[in-house]
């Protein structure tokens, strides 16, 4: 699980990651809005738990949920569709914890590749993808919304 996450007072923290389930969407859905000018609904989050394609997972800290991810897989692909840690505790560990487990998880379950889409203005989202392999394959002209902006689209190898 990576390096591990630290608190902002510098103690050690050891993250949980697990499935996401039904109580967790009232957290899910606020992270999202803390997160996101342009959020997925509380609804859509809970219409993504129904579907067999679709893994859902959040990690914890000693304070509770920091965040989550959804990934979308198809047969040997993959797409991290939405992935979030609480403002408040970003740069802790929390989001490469995540996302050291997701790509295992994912790759454990036959899928040789993963592509997402990242603001072209988030820096350190990049950097923490760029850590973990991915790199830059294209670009969609204003594909986010408030603010429009482009997103740049990465992928990673996972074999």
């Amino acid at each position: 699980m990576g390096s591990g996450a630290w608190t902002a007072a510098g103690q050690r923290v050891v993250p949980t990651v697990r499935a996401a389930a039904p109580d967790d969407l009232d957290a899910i859905a606020a992270i999202e809005r803390a997160s996101f000018g342009d959020p997925w609904s509380r609804k859509s989050f809970g219409e993504s738990l129904a579907h067999d394609f679709v893994r859902m997972s959040v990690v914890e800290d000693g304070a509770g949920m920091a965040g989550y991810s959804v990934v979308w897989i198809s047969g040997d692909e993959s797409e991290l569709a939405n992935f979030a840690i609480d403002p408040a505790r970003r740069r802790t560990g929390l989001g490469t914890a995540l996302l050291d487990v997701l790509l295992k998880e994912t790759h454990d379950e036959g899928a040789q590749v993963m592509f997402l889409e990242v603001r072209s203005s988030n820096i350190a989202a990049q950097r923490l993808y760029a850590s973990r392999g991915f790199h830059e394959v294209g670009r969609r002209a204003m594909y986010y919304k408030h603010p429009d902006e482009d997103a740049l689209v990465l992928r990673r190898d996972l074999g």
